[in-house]
């Protein structure tokens, strides 16, 4: 179920939102909305890369396992080549 929230625009943003619903035949309160979606989305994202990143840096820290950035390029490099290389295997 939807509840409502209010927003405070100052008149110039407010007027350049209008003339965007106008434009695309929509109105401000959809566009809004779907900006908001597509901010907490992308956000959403952000933060689970952020997280998986954090806990990849704590697993290299307890293992020592990684693949070079070499290794990596060489293998990413064969890709869609009739001798594409398998991924590189993590080591100390």
């Amino acid at each position: 179920m939807a509840s409502p929230t209010s927003i405070k625009l100052d008149d110039e943003l407010k007027g350049r939102l209008q003339h965007l619903a106008d434009s695309r035949r929509r109105s401000a309160h959809w566009l809004m909305r779907e900006a908001i979606e597509q901010y907490v989305e992308r956000e959403e994202q952000r933060e689970a890369f952020r997280r998986d990143t954090l806990k990849a840096w704590e697993d290299f820290q307890a293992t020592g396992l990684h693949a070079t950035a070499d290794e990596v390029e060489k293998w990413l490099d064969s890709w869609g080549a009739d001798n594409e290389l398998p991924a590189p295997k993590c080591h100390k």
